[in-house]
């Protein structure tokens, strides 16, 4: 309806405007009227046209509208300059109830400054309905009001104004009342109602009208309420019971406030005169009072007691009824209220004691409580049943007259378990069965049946020498199942000797904690371990006791320097000047007192006199030459050699070896006077040599054919199985530079070692040495592979012949003249690998010739 007449109101083509021009346009009033509960938005007037402002001039001049109310209900738009609805606006909420009601509002405009009223009247529309306070209004009137009588009623209220407000009234249905209006003198109506007929509350009590209120609006709105008339009643009557006797049956130990029975009498009377109130009567015993209450206005009789059989198996309640009128008559109810007998009683348990203590070695069947039930229910349960877990050591056995002996059962081990908590459990025979638990605590005392134990049969501890004295080395617990005096453990060391020496000498325990200490700094050298024994023992009577080993691991500190043994001090050695590469000049050995890595030496070169002429064996301590002396060399050379091991810290020894050089000149002169001055070589020499070289040739005559008959039987063998022609006898010259001989294979060579190797002046493979014997000169015989032959010397390096002691010689040989005919072929001597040394010496390689293909080979030289 009110979108309706919006929709009117914006088609109107003419609004009431009223312009008023102030003396000296310095103000101006102008008026509008708008309905109520216009939309946002919609137009209110004109402002610039009615004010006879350009557009232009609204936003130029700052041109604003305000109100005297905190919400701007209307606004202006300096685009079009029309005031329009910015808020919806509710006159009711605005004016409330008066007649006239009118927004003011000012607008002012700048340059030059002028202030205009507006004046907005908001006109009422029928948007509200009449109401009344309450929906529903309560009157009471006696049955023998007199006819005429005038009930006043509430008015309606209208929130709208003038013709929208109340109008006029209706009462609906009138068979008994009718409606008066009466006016206040302000328009309003009061509404009046009129008794028209006599009332009679036995034939109704209670009349419900509608009043009806109607204002004059288009279209017109209502507003109702109810109104209840009760008719009043007068005393005529006296309360009846519906029942004179009530028997009621009800079970022992009902719930509190449980309804045992509603007493109920009845009076034609109403309000006060039909309003009953129930009481006991004045012979009701306290008992009764004391167990059941009764209310007053609904007569319900509830517990409020602990109602028992066994106390009292049925009530008789007298309850007296009357009205609160005025000359009441009372009148008896009574009640017999029979109680019905329930189980309702548990079964009692009675013990002796809930806590009993005994020892663990009690014999089997030994009574430890006595054990009484009683139930009060003896009707309900003439017979109580009891038990026990029957996963403990004991039995419940019963009696006579409900009595039961809780005995032992099976052996009891109060390590096993130390207490064992029974729970008996008796039920009665009742419907339904109750039962009652009570627990009784059967705690074990301990014996002292255990003996105390080591947590392992034997100990190993481990200590490092050179410890502090009296410091923790280790502990050896143990452990006793038993409690209090028989689990209190004292340890001692038994007697024993370790090293002649007792053994308390060495190590002490704690007597109470069972922890090891030391007497004494050990010594790994001195003792790597030793072994003593321990023993524990209770404070229980009798005493037990166990022992154990414990076996003390002695470890390593690297505490012991490496010891020089070879040389003892400082040594003073010689080599002569024609020594080789590879020339062992000594060896220095060490020993450490320490173990492990403590022990592993390692042997270095400090400080030499030339570092380019000496290396060290770094496992072995073997030192040899790197490269051959040379004249610019000092003759005195001085090798300083330190031994370290490889403990954390390293310790070192050191040895210095001082090396004399010799000239080869004293050597040949020695040689010479070797040969010159022995008498039998200077004239027998040639004829030894002439035995010698015939026996010889008689052998390799024999070896010969030998080895051509066992050529021939072999003939379909392989070539590299008959025939020593095979290079690989014979190491070619490469793999042994410079002829040094095979040192130890952890021989580390300087960088300066290939660099003297090869600025040295390398001798011929084959040396023609002069000897003061010319019969020796046009001889040379050489065996290969045999033990006696050829013998190393370590010192110098020198191959000797094992039948002519020290002496060497050297033959001077076509190599084209050596042969080997084996299997139709020919070995050239050029095309072999082997090597003589400097001194006359073949080398074969470090490949030996397998025992069954030794070959002989006979060198004939031109002159024979």
């Amino acid at each position: 309806m009110v979108a309706q007449l919006n929709n009117r109101v914006l088609h109107l083509s003419v609004f009431h405007v009223l312009l008023f021009h102030l003396s000296g346009s310095v103000q101006r009033n102008i008026r509008y009227s708008i309905p109520e509960e216009l939309e946002v938005g919609a137009f209110v007037g004109d402002v610039a046209r009615d004010l006879g402002l350009e557009i232009k001039q609204l936003s130029q001049r700052r041109f604003r509208v305000a109100s005297e109310k905190q919400i701007q209900h209307l606004a202006v738009s300096l685009r079009t300059g029309e005031i329009f609805i910015n808020e919806k606006i509710d006159r009711e909420e605005l004016c409330g109830q008066s007649f006239s009601c009118v927004l003011m509002l000012e607008a002012i405009i700048e340059g030059p400054l002028e202030i205009y009223r507006i004046e907005v009247e908001i006109l009422d529309i029928n948007d509200n309905a009449p109401l009344f306070q309450r929906e529903e209004i309560n009157k009471a009137i006696s049955e023998v009001a007199l006819v005429g009588t005038i009930i006043p009623l509430p008015s309606a209220m209208d929130a709208d104004a003038g013709i929208n407000g109340v109008h006029s009234y209706q009462l609906h249905p009138s068979a008994h009342f009718s409606l008066k209006l009466q006016s206040d003198g302000e328009q309003s109506l009061i509404p009046e109602l009129v008794l028209e007929r006599p009332l009679d509350r036995e034939q109704q009590t209670t009349h419900r009208l509608t009043l009806t209120a109607t204002d004059g609006g288009n279209p017109k709105k209502i507003g109702t309420t109810q109104i209840i008339i009760t008719v009043l009643d007068v005393n005529d009557n006296a309360p009846v019971c519906k029942q004179s006797i009530y028997q009621i049956t009800t079970p022992e130990n009902v719930p509190k406030d449980s309804l045992i029975v509603q007493v109920t009498a009845e009076d034609l009377d109403e309000g006060l005169n039909g309003e009953v109130i129930y009481s006991f009567s004045d012979h009701t015993p306290d008992r009764v009072r004391e167990l059941f209450s009764l209310d007053p206005a609904s007569g319900e009789i509830r517990v409020i007691g602990a109602v028992d059989f066994e106390e009292a198996n049925n009530y008789q309640i007298l309850v007296q009824a009357e009205n609160r009128g005025t000359q009441q008559t009372p009148v008896y109810c009574k009640v017999i209220l029979k109680i019905s007998d329930v189980n309702d009683n548990w079964p009692e348990i009675i013990t002796t004691s809930t806590f009993i203590t005994i020892p663990e070695n009690i014999v089997a069947n030994t009574a430890v409580s006595l054990i009484r039930v009683r139930d009060r229910d003896y009707e309900n349960s003439p017979f109580v049943s009891c038990s026990i877990p029957g996963d403990i050591p004991f039995n419940l056995n019963g009696s006579f007259n409900n009595y039961f002996t809780l005995i032992t059962r099976g052996n009891i081990d109060r390590e096993k378990v130390p207490e064992y908590n029974v729970t008996i459990t008796c039920t009665d025979s009742g419907s339904p069965p109750l039962s009652t638990k009570k627990l009784i605590r059967v705690q074990i005392a301990d014996i002292n049946d255990n003996a105390p134990q080591f947590t392992q049969p034997s100990f190993t501890v481990h200590v490092t020498e050179n410890n502090v004295i009296g410091s923790s080395i280790g502990s050896v617990p143990a452990f006793d199942p038993d409690s209090n005096q028989n689990a209190q453990l004292s340890y001692s060391i038994l007697d024993s000797l370790i090293n002649g020496l007792p053994s308390s000498t060495f190590v002490s325990i704690n007597p109470t904690s069972g922890a090891l200490f030391s007497r004494t700094s050990f010594d790994y050298e001195q003792t790597k371990t030793f072994t003593f024994h321990v023993q524990v023992k209770d404070a229980g009577i009798p005493t037990l006791s166990s022992n154990a080993t414990v076996k003390v691991v002695i470890i390593d500190q690297n505490d012991n320097a490496p010891v020089i043994i070879s040389p003892l001090s400082a040594v003073d050695d010689s080599i002569p000047r024609s020594a080789d590469s590879g020339y062992l000049v000594s060896k220095v050995t060490a020993t450490d007192a320490d173990s492990g890595r403590n022990a592993q030496l390692s042997y270095e070169l400090r400080r030499p006199t030339d570092e380019s002429l000496f290396t060290v064996a770094p496992k072995t301590g073997e030192i040899w030459t790197i490269r051959r002396f040379v004249h610019k060399d000092s003759l005195k050379q001085k090798i300083l050699i330190v031994v370290k091991d490889k403990g954390t810290p390293s310790l070192s020894s050191t040895v210095t070896i001082n090396v004399s050089v010799q000239d080869d000149l004293a050597e040949n002169s020695s040689n010479e006077s070797l040969f010159g001055t022995i008498g039998p070589w200077k004239t027998d020499v040639k004829q030894y040599l002439m035995i010698l070289f015939g026996t010889t040739s008689f052998i390799l005559f024999v070896a010969i054919v030998i080895l051509g008959i066992k050529v021939h039987r072999s003939g379909n063998y392989s070539g590299s199985h008959c025939c020593v022609g095979d290079t690989s006898y014979f190491p070619r010259r490469r793999n042994s530079p410079h002829g040094v001989q095979k040192a130890s294979a952890n021989l580390q060579m300087p960088p300066s070692y290939r660099e003297a190797r090869d600025n040295e002046n390398h001798p011929q493979d084959f040396i023609d040495e002069v000897t003061p014997n010319e019969a020796v000169s046009h001889l040379m015989l050489v065996k290969l592979h045999e033990s006696a032959a050829l013998t190393n010397n370590i010192k110098n390096g020198a191959s000797v012949s094992a039948e002519h002691g020290k002496t060497s010689y050297t033959l001077n040989m076509d190599k084209t003249g050596f042969y080997e005919i084996c299997g139709n072929r020919q070995w050239d001597l050029e095309q072999s690998s082997m090597e003589m040394y400097p001194s006359g010496q073949y080398n074969l390689g470090e490949n030996e010739v397998e025992p069954d293909h030794r070959r002989f080979m006979e060198i004939h030289s031109h002159a024979l």
